[in-house]
């Protein structure tokens, strides 16, 4: 750390000590300090909408397309899940609605029954009270089938619902292509002809620069004039 460094450092801290002990002060530059110190460890790298940090580093939980990937897969494997799980109550609820019919043929025919009874013994009082019961319980039958309706119409109308995450990984995947033909384009744009591997070395420090250190040095110029007369 230069001079100017380690005063504009201490002024900083002078600044600080002048404010409000009230104010709560949201201090970023240690943390800062160990990103950017620690930039090649990928567990010190955090991603913050309230710095700009330098590029992460390329592991696969920071790779976007890998991401993205990773995204889209496991949406469209959840999205089907759901949809089995949803196929098995839709199911149900129809199994529901004709084990409901089949109930209620059986009190229409009671209820047929009962009526017979009682108009020809209308002084029997348990055809009377059969009768009733059985009216009763088709009006609750009737009830339970229109929630089963109601249950199967909800059904339905989640089916359509997730058609939306459908459109979604579409969109996903539109950006994934988009992503990779930029990175492409991008290759071919920074191509080379000459391998990497046998470019020199680019100097620290060139003549003119505004720093002072590690600055080039004739034995290095007269050095890398001897590697081209190589080639």
């Amino acid at each position: 750390m230069t001079q100017e460094e380690l005063d504009a450092l201490m002024n900083e801290e002078i600044e600080m000590d002048e404010i409000s002990e009230n104010e709560e002060i949201v201090d970023t530059s240690e943390v800062s300090n160990n990103i950017l110190n620690n930039i090649d460890n990928p567990q010190a790298y955090r991603v913050s909408a309230m710095h700009s940090w330098p590029p992460p580093p390329p592991t696969d939980d920071n790779k976007m397309v890998h991401q993205l990937d990773d995204v889209t897969k496991e949406s469209e494997e959840k999205a089907s899940e759901i949809f089995d799980l949803i196929e098995v109550i839709s199911n149900d609820l129809g199994d529901g609605e004709k084990y409901i019919k089949d109930v209620k043929a059986i009190i229409d025919s009671n209820i047929a029954l009962f009526t017979t009874l009682h108009a020809k013994f209308p002084h029997v009082e348990a055809f009377e009270i059969q009768l009733t019961k059985n009216a009763q319980a088709k009006e609750k039958l009737d009830a339970v089938e229109q929630i089963l309706q109601d249950g199967g119409n909800t059904i339905m109308s989640v089916m359509d619902i997730m058609q939306y995450q459908d459109i979604h990984r579409q969109k996903i995947e539109r950006v994934i292509n988009v992503m990779r033909a930029l990175s492409t384009y991008m290759n071919h744009l920074f191509s080379g002809k000459i391998d990497d591997s046998k470019r020199v070395t680019s100097a620290v420090h060139i003549h003119g620069d505004t720093t002072t250190e590690d600055v080039v040095t004739s034995d290095d110029i007269e050095a890398l004039l001897a590697s081209f007369g190589q080639k």
